[in-house]
């Protein structure tokens, strides 16, 4: 059996940070495979990226409302994964979101006014995008509808990265994106540990950076955060989570963590259950075989799915 060695990098790819730490060959194959993960992850963000004009998406959005446009078999598969998401969600995961979140600017500060928010909310509904899997074809029903899978696509980037090590034969390794993570088999027999953030860890203080830690193997952990892009506003704080109800930040949870079989589900789901909230989050996630749910609230509590919970308690 030839010699493996942990290979361990990082970069920066769709606006976000991304670390791939894998047992692989020792010599050129390693540095080979971070190659054709940066490459992967390239070409996911070319197709998929809202803030790239020549993307599939940004191409979409010009064009969709007023004629059908043709795009890759990939990108049908993950607009109606996305669907299917929003379905069993009732609406609180919906891409369309960003018909109204493309108003809201972090690094300015700025928020929508009320009446461009009530302007553009009824373009909110994943129902205006219409999927025509033979003809891979989709339109808009609704003039003001605007994509964004930012909420999806990262999550979808690291399956892919993990599929690509799989069919290298790589057997244990871990890929991040931002908030979004996959497993793949264990770290060296042991189970990887996980961390969950304190959503409001003071800033260089390590000993309250997490809130929990878990032990994982070959799965998938997706994080959603009111921390991640924000400004505050008086006494309010105002983030990227938007419920599509409203076209405003969600209120009253603070982190939503989702585990389950791959990170594309798993990161679509936690910005669901960060939209529903705790009660009907965690009531969806137990209706869902496979996966289970951390939830920090405003209050600061955390509340667990019920194959997390002690059975002692």
């Amino acid at each position: 059996m030839s010699s493996t060695v942990w290979m361990d990098v990082e970069w920066e790819a769709m606006t976000t940070p991304v670390s791939a730490k894998f047992l692989a060959p020792m010599g050129q194959e390693g540095q080979r495979l971070v190659t054709r993960l940066k490459a992967e992850f390239e070409r996911i963000e070319a197709l998929m990226s809202s803030y790239r004009n020549s993307s599939e998406v940004s191409i979409l959005n010009q064009t969709a409302a007023q004629t059908p446009v043709a795009v890759s078999r990939e990108l049908i598969q993950l607009l109606l994964t996305a669907n299917e998401i929003s379905r069993i969600s009732a609406g609180a995961f919906d891409i369309t979101y960003a018909s109204v979140g493309r108003f809201y600017d972090y690094r300015k500060k700025q928020a929508p006014s009320e009446a461009q928010i009530d302007g553009a909310l009824p373009a909110i509904d994943y129902r205006h995008i219409r999927v025509d899997p033979q003809s891979r074809q989709i339109s808009y029903a609704h003039e003001g509808v605007y994509v964004d899978l930012g909420g999806i696509a990262k999550g979808y980037a690291v399956d892919r990265a993990v599929e690509l090590l799989k069919n290298a034969a790589v057997q244990q390794g871990i890929i991040s994106a931002g908030g979004d993570t996959r497993l793949l088999g264990d770290k060296s027999g042991s189970p990887w540990m996980v961390a969950i953030k304190n959503p409001r860890s003071v800033s260089g203080n390590a000993e309250d950076s997490n809130v929990a830690l878990l032990p994982l193997v070959d799965t998938a952990i997706s994080t959603s955060g009111d921390y991640e892009r924000y400004f505050v506003r008086g006494d309010e704080r105002i983030h990227h989570i938007i419920a599509p109800e409203t076209g405003k930040p969600v209120k009253g949870v603070q982190s939503v963590s989702v585990i389950g079989p791959e990170a594309t589900m798993t990161d679509g789901l936690s910005t669901a259950v960060f939209v529903m909230g705790r009660k009907k989050g965690l009531a969806m996630i137990e209706e869902l075989a496979g996966y289970e749910a951390v939830i920090i609230d405003d209050q600061r509590r955390m509340h667990f799915s019920s194959g997390l919970m002690n059975p002692e308690q």
